[in-house]
């Protein structure tokens, strides 16, 4: 049955994408499918970054340390950026790539070169700088912007040619590395580019790597339409639920604040971060890394209204020992994304942060981050739920192998069919082929089930099942039921190999600080939520949090990887549990 919040939603978006509404809705075949399209958008990046700029010209918009910058003052300097791209050679449809953790210079460097035309190629600040390297090399990057760490990571990288220009470094450095400062081309540099040719709505924007954490890096390719359409997307949710807060009598911020404590060289930083922030006027505070003290403080000091994260983000938020010496009454909304929150999570949200709205979204690198979402009251019914899909654009659905669509309840491969899907991966026909298809669905590789009110649940990685003696095991419900134990602060499940069964469940746990904790006290807490053959045949205790990719997303595969070597050097002392 539609939630009263559902229904509200539902009523306020048709109001929004009806026919002479605020972002009207029809429809368009684009590459030989039909989608739901915005009538009235702006076609290409540069247009929706000068509309929405010029708009919100006068308003803070991003603040780093004792640095404080106006939307105005950010794309005077995106523009002379673009003028620096083209007096360097770079044209329309040429790939720039822009390797440095989150700087001012990162929003303006993407920013200018979206506005020449020219692609940009967000490259995960992680990277070593072999990494780098096959970035770079691997897309056809002409030229990257960095700071001083990137730069000097590819500076040491044997035969790197691709030119580079350094932010953030003292004129001292970048002359011992050989390099370029982009502070000094801007100091001569035009305020806009001579010449801007047309952009068409198919013309590529961005190239986005995947995080690596299932193979090889994959550069997901998106167009114009796509990604101004994925931004407006979330939009749409935006203007609905303040809308929905504006008639329930609450008092509207002057302006939102949020914490930008996610990279955004990945799509949730990118997209429903910076691209939504200059949408809706919206102030950024850059952290310089994630810490959750600091994190509490600055949400406090900037009277922050918006916390988005990975949900690990959100738990040492909760866990934090200084957190009720901070006032975080401006705070509204706690979102989640890039991981499953687990559900015990949501409840403690809502009982840690009194009044506050937690939130969770689903979306992929290959979708610009669109997906589904759920929010407010329905995501406290439904904890173990990512939402229903995304109104406008976004339908999804379940399918088998064969893309054949499952009905209701029945598990079956995550799709997502939207204008904001990309077009493909770079360079890479035989994946493009393998997961996007010709009626504009693309495959995502989870596994996932709708309910009788069409909200998503996802169930787990279509290649990360344990299949333990013929029965399908997923990952994720495990791991979900280690975290309802209250001395879990981390977990991770995985597949451990055996002779007789196939797979074992294995898993490694990082305790809560201070907290005692057994094996075989927590298997046989999770044995009272979990069928005999889900629990946990091993587990390992961490002294450490579990380590992290870029993402800030627990490494599973390196996990598994230790994990599975150390099981095959001593299984000879494991016996199952039981249970």
């Amino acid at each position: 049955m539609t939630s009263v919040l559902d229904q509200q939603i539902d009523a306020v978006v048709a109001q929004i994408t009806a026919p002479g509404g605020q972002l009207a809705v029809g429809h368009a075949t684009v590459r030989g499918a039909d989608y739901p399209v915005f009538d009235n958008a702006p076609t290409n990046m540069r247009d929706y970054l000068a509309f929405f700029f010029t708009a919100n010209a006068a308003k803070e918009f991003l603040v780093y340390r004792d640095e404080r910058y106006t939307f105005a003052e950010i794309y005077a300097q995106a523009q002379k950026v673009a003028a620096v791209l083209q007096a360097r050679g770079i044209a329309k449809g040429d790939r720039v790539a822009v390797a440095m953790r989150n700087y001012p210079e990162w929003i303006t460097s993407f920013c200018g070169i979206h506005i020449l035309g020219a692609v940009a190629v967000p490259m995960n600040a992680w990277w070593k700088g072999e990494e780098l390297a096959f970035g770079v090399a691997h897309s056809g990057t002409r030229l990257v912007i960095a700071d001083e760490e990137r730069a000097r990571r590819l500076a040491a990288m044997p035969s790197f040619t691709v030119p580079v220009l350094t932010v953030r470094t003292s004129a001292e450095v970048a002359a011992g590395l050989g390099l370029s400062r982009l502070d000094d081309a801007l100091a001569t540099a035009g305020a806009a580019p001579w010449y801007l040719p047309p952009i068409v709505p198919e013309d590529d924007a961005t190239i986005m790597y995947t995080s690596g954490s299932t193979g090889m890096p994959k550069g997901a390719v998106s167009t114009q339409r796509a990604i101004v359409s994925g931004s407006l997307n979330y939009l749409v949710t935006g203007l609905a639920l303040l809308s929905l807060t504006a008639a329930s009598g609450a008092p509207a911020p002057v302006q939102q604040v949020m914490l930008l404590n996610v990279p955004l060289f990945h799509i949730t930083g990118s997209v429903p971060v910076l691209l939504v922030s200059i949408a809706i006027g919206r102030k950024m505070i850059i952290m310089h890394k994630w810490d959750a003290g600091e994190a509490l403080r600055m949400i406090a000091e900037e009277k922050a209204t918006y916390f988005v994260g990975v949900p690990t983000m959100s738990l040492e938020l909760m866990n934090h020992p200084d957190r009720n010496k901070y006032d975080l009454s401006s705070l509204v909304d706690i979102a989640s994304g890039g991981a499953p929150r687990p559900p015990e999570h949501v409840d403690r949200l809502e009982h840690t942060f009194p009044g506050k709205h937690p939130v969770q979204g689903y979306g992929l690198t290959e979708t610009n981050g669109v997906g589904a979402g759920i929010y407010r009251d329905n995501y406290l019914a439904k904890p173990a739920s990512t939402g229903r899909a995304a109104a406008p654009l976004v339908e999804i659905g379940i399918f088998d192998d064969a893309m054949v669509a499952q009905p209701s309840g029945t598990v079956g491969e995550i799709c997502i069919k939207s204008v904001a899907n990309v077009r493909g991966y770079w360079r890479n026909p035989e994946a493009t082929a393998a997961a996007f298809m010709p009626g504009g669905w693309f495959r995502t590789g989870d596994l996932g089930y709708l309910d009788a009110d069409a909200y998503l649940f996802i169930v787990d990685r279509k290649k990360d099942i344990i299949i333990r003696g013929g029965e399908n095991i997923s990952c994720q419900e495990v791991e979900a039921a280690l975290y309802a134990h209250p001395a879990v602060a981390e977990a991770s499940v995985f597949g451990l190999p055996d002779d007789r069964l196939g797979e074992l469940v294995g898993a490694v746990v990082y305790p809560k600080p201070g907290a005692a904790l057994e094996a075989e006290a927590l298997t046989q807490f999770v044995a009272r939520d979990l069928a005999s053959f889900k629990v946990p045949a091993h587990i390992w205790f961490s002294d450490e949090p579990l380590p992290k990719l870029g993402s800030a997303k627990i490494d599973k595969v390196a996990l598994r990887q230790r994990y599975r070597q150390l099981f095959a050097e001593t299984s000879h002392i494991y016996s199952a549990p039981a249970v």
